[in-house]
């Protein structure tokens, strides 16, 4: 069985020390980073854009999972290639023509993501999941840290992973919103892949064991 991975969401770092914060997930057992960038459009908040980014990739010397929560991302594949995202996720809710959004993704070398809203359906995902890298369920409604986790999201885990079974794809299943050492395990025993933590991680007294716990209650 392949291990499980953390990926710590930068959205909930302190943006005073965002240094220091990249550099205790750099020295953690976390796998990811998690960054979420928000227009304030698609979702009714506005995190940081490309210079912010720049300066994580700077630091960064893990995976970059970058998460558009953005409408008419197509606008901004190459520009987040060149900065260093190596996964790209897209909001279904946000792509006309998703298909084309994910060949343009792969084009420029990234691994293309899909994310689902909490009322969005696995279903939309039949004909596509065999393009699809990584699936990012929302287990809050997107937009802000520190929401509660909706409990729909275990038999919405189990249907994706169903059919990813079925289609023979080899895509990853990523849960963001809510993450905590009491509902990890769960969600990787429904088919969980990789685990976004934001609040449950940067507002602990210590982060490093935070992420530590997480990543030993995942792999158990």
């Amino acid at each position: 069985m392949s291990l499980k991975l953390v990926a710590p969401s930068i959205l909930a770092a302190d943006f005073a020390n965002l240094q220091r914060d990249i550099e205790m997930v750099n020295n953690s057992d976390a796998d990811w980073f998690h960054i979420d960038i928000m227009d304030g459009v698609f979702v009714p908040n506005i995190s940081f854009g490309m210079p912010v980014l720049k300066a994580i990739t700077k630091y960064a010397t893990k995976l970059i999972d970058v998460h558009l929560m953005i409408i008419d991302p197509d606008r901004y594949i190459k520009t987040f290639a060149e900065l260093g995202a190596n996964n790209l996720t897209v909001h279904f809710e946000a792509c006309t023509h998703l298909h084309r959004t994910l060949q343009a993704i792969k084009a420029e070398g990234m691994k293309a993501g899909v994310a689902l809203n909490p009322h969005t359906s696995i279903a939309h995902l039949e004909d596509i999941i065999m393009d699809v890298d990584l699936v990012c369920i929302m287990s809050v409604n997107p937009g802000f840290g520190g929401q509660s986790f909706i409990e729909n999201t275990y038999s919405k885990v189990k249907e994706l992973k169903a059919l990813i079974n079925r289609k023979g794809a080899r895509t990853k299943i990523e849960i963001d919103g809510g993450v905590t050492n009491k509902n990890a395990k769960q969600l990787i025993d429904a088919g969980a892949d990789v685990l976004v933590a934001g609040s449950y991680v940067f507002k602990s007294d210590d982060q490093t064991a935070a992420i530590k716990g997480l990543k030993a209650i995942m792999n158990a």
